[in-house]
């Protein structure tokens, strides 16, 4: 199979598509959706929400591509028996900001619980929705490494290069391109597929440091349109060679 040529930063990258999935971290209704628990604390979530329709296209051509497509879902158990100790920061924070395990109702009607697993809050947005044959994890903390499967299930897939999307660009997004440097992945963050809320009025926001920080560190930087005419670009020459 033919490498896909990606123009990216600080340079363009070629990767093989044997070797690449598609990762898509966080994006569910607590972060991404009317009623969730970002919108209930009153956080800006307009760029998640235009983050959908780019990696809703990055999706489906990965899905037509055979690339991989795993998501990432921070989420809890009921009893929060994997939120942190009692003076852990992890479990601290998430209670006096976000109320994680309080009891709501769901914008769908059905009782729900903030960030909590396996309720309305943690599913994925509609229009990103998993499908038959994609891998869906949950975590606990920032990084999707952290205590998951993830590292177990890119190795038995043979993968190298992740195709990175997802919410929000400088703590679960950045958490889990650091970890996955520190395993020697090679990450693609896709900019036009990710948001931060966090300092977005900012003259340089959270966002912008961090696409900066992959761009020169961890990894690459491209968009979802250049993801596109790579795969699109691969797909002719394989018709090209067939004919």
């Amino acid at each position: 199979m033919q490498p896909l040529e990606i123009d990216a930063k600080p340079q363009p990258v070629s990767i093989d598509p044997a070797k690449t999935a598609v990762l898509v971290v966080d994006m569910q209704n607590d972060f991404g959706s009317k009623g969730g628990m970002f919108d209930r604390a009153g956080i800006d979530i307009s760029g998640i929400q235009r983050a959908v329709r780019p990696t809703a296209s990055v999706i489906a051509a990965a899905r037509k591509s055979r690339l991989p497509v795993i998501y990432l879902k921070m989420g809890y158990h009921p009893d929060l028996s994997d939120l942190g100790t009692s003076d852990a920061p992890n479990r601290l924070r998430h209670l006096q900001i976000f109320g994680v395990g309080e009891n709501m109702t769901a914008p769908d009607g059905s009782e729900s619980r903030i960030l909590i697993r396996d309720t309305w809050g943690t599913d994925i947005v509609n229009d990103l929705r998993p499908e038959a044959g994609d891998v869906v994890l949950y975590k606990t903390r920032f990084s999707g490494f952290y205590e998951t499967e993830l590292d177990a299930v890119l190795k038995t897939a043979g993968v190298k290069h992740l195709i990175v999307t997802g919410c929000t660009t400088s703590v679960c997004v950045e958490s889990t391109i650091r970890d996955a440097f520190f395993r020697d992945y090679h990450c693609i963050l896709l900019t036009d597929c990710t948001s931060e809320p966090i300092a977005l009025e900012a003259p340089r926001s959270n966002h912008d440091a961090s696409i900066t920080l992959v761009q020169i560190l961890f990894g690459w930087t491209s968009t979802s349109d250049h993801f596109l005419r790579a795969i699109k670009e691969q797909f002719q020459e394989r018709l090209e060679r067939a004919g």
